[in-house]
């Protein structure tokens, strides 16, 4: 049986990817900077490596999927 959270995987670093890499910063975290929801997702990831289950982590969700369609509403 799998373990409980989540399993995903990333698609390949792109060349300038790569290089934020190298400069230790994690693209993701850069995108998602990039939105204005950072700590919102940092919250929700410390959630997750506390419980190791998303259902225990549902008003982080909910407060970064918020802020996610905030920034969504903001470009329209």
């Amino acid at each position: 049986m799998a373990k409980p959270g989540h399993s995903w995987s990333r698609a390949p670093a792109r060349k300038e990817e790569e290089e934020e890499e190298e400069e230790g910063e994690d693209p993701l975290d850069a995108r998602i900077a990039r939105t204005g929801c950072l700590e919102q997702h940092r919250e929700l990831q410390e959630c997750m490596e506390q419980h190791r289950d998303w259902r225990h982590c549902q008003a982080q969700l909910r407060a970064f999927g918020a802020c996610m369609a905030r920034r969504e509403q903001r470009e329209r």
